[in-house]
């Protein structure tokens, strides 16, 4: 697939067949997002899929903050993948200062560049993908037991998709741009 032709067909999906998505093809969509660009080439993002039915149900029953649509898509996903990045490294210097104003926010500037080419990645290899954004970030850490030097930045549910949704209406062009 052409990026732009990728780009401009990827969807949000949240209504999953219940074929499993086997290894290799998970692996390959996370090599393609490993090229994903970095502070400093940092690479902070990490994956952590989630293919057990009840962890799954775990994290949709305590660890929305009780949006109820969120717990249904994770429910229906063959797994659910929990976007996390090493805390600390992102935007700082090596003597531990910020480089910039926007301080350790890097990090999850990175961590969404690196799900968006998963997610773009998926869609390529015939994989749905939905962002998530409305959860608890503490109580998913603590489901999936992530080690402390990480910090969860989203949930992307995934699986082979049940639906073809239309694009949602996009903003003119004329509204996004500015030339100075």
């Amino acid at each position: 697939m052409e990026t732009l032709k990728c780009i401009e067909t990827r969807r949000s999906i949240r209504k999953f067949k219940s074929d499993k998505i086997d290894h290799t093809t998970m692996e390959a969509i996370v090599k393609a997002a490993s090229f994903a660009p970095s502070w400093k080439n940092t690479q902070v993002t990490r994956y952590v899929v989630i293919e057990d039915e009840a962890v799954k149900a775990k994290i949709a029953d305590e660890g929305v903050l009780g949006f109820e649509y969120n717990s249904g898509t994770i429910k229906r996903a063959a797994a659910l993948v929990v976007v996390t990045m090493v805390h600390g490294r992102s935007g700082f210097e090596r003597d531990g200062s910020y480089t910039t104003s926007k301080e350790d926010r890097w990090e999850t500037f990175d961590a969404g560049i690196a799900t968006q080419t998963f997610c773009l990645a998926a869609h390529e290899m015939g994989v749905g993908s939905v962002i998530m954004g409305i959860f608890d970030e503490n109580k998913v850490a603590e489901l999936i037991g992530l080690d402390e030097s990480q910090k969860v930045a989203a949930l992307v549910a995934v699986g082979y998709p049940d639906e073809e949704p239309a694009a949602p209406k996009r903003k003119d062009t004329a509204d996004l741009l500015k030339f100075i």
